[in-house]
């Protein structure tokens, strides 16, 4: 993978060191994932402004000020009201809920084995998802918001329980699939 700027996951593999491609991309895939499940599915219009935030060197929250103050492009308005208005903009996932979606994630792909798999990556824990986080982070590979912390990742779960334990034995997939604290609508 190279992004817009010529690094690549080798780049965040060798300064990370702890872990390998495969963790890199499955995170990458992941939070896709559990942006998805958070906030439904990508369009063409979430996609077309996040190209246009790049081009300008803007975030999010400059691009809804702009809107508010009235100082973009009609092409850019319209963007955003196909994408359901400046409230659908922000598709940002805290690292509480990523580290679910991850866990639904890996369980989805791997079934019973999602913790053996990390396991192997070296990723023992929710911890471990963070600095892998953090590491694009790093790379300007992914975007933090203001408040966002590597502690939103420490001990979110218990990953024998969280993985081992979602199955029952001969009834295939049970228990949680996503963070047992969340507040339901």
């Amino acid at each position: 993978m190279i992004d817009e700027s010529g690094k690549t996951i080798e780049d965040l593999v060798k300064s990370a060191r702890r872990y390998p491609e495969e963790s890199f991309l499955f995170i990458r895939d992941g939070l896709n994932h559990a942006v998805e499940g958070i906030h439904g599915p990508d369009t063409d219009a979430h996609r077309d402004l996040a190209r246009y935030i790049a081009a300008e060197n803007l975030d999010w929250s400059d691009l809804i000020a702009q809107y508010h103050a009235g100082t973009l492009s009609d092409s850019v308005v319209d963007s955003i009201e196909s994408a359901g208005g400046v409230d659908k903009l922000n598709r940002h996932v805290g690292g509480r809920e990523l580290c679910w979606g991850l866990r639904d994630f890996a369980l989805e792909r791997w079934g019973m084995l999602a913790r053996i798999v990390l396991d192997d990556w070296n990723i023992t824990s929710t911890a471990d998802f963070g600095r892998i986080v953090f590491t694009f982070i790093e790379h300007d590979l992914m975007q933090r918001q203001e408040g966002d912390s590597i502690r939103d990742f420490e001990d979110v779960y218990n990953f024998a329980e969280a993985f081992d334990k979602a199955y029952i034995p001969g009834s295939g997939l049970g228990g949680p699939r996503s963070d047992p604290d969340a507040k339901r609508e």
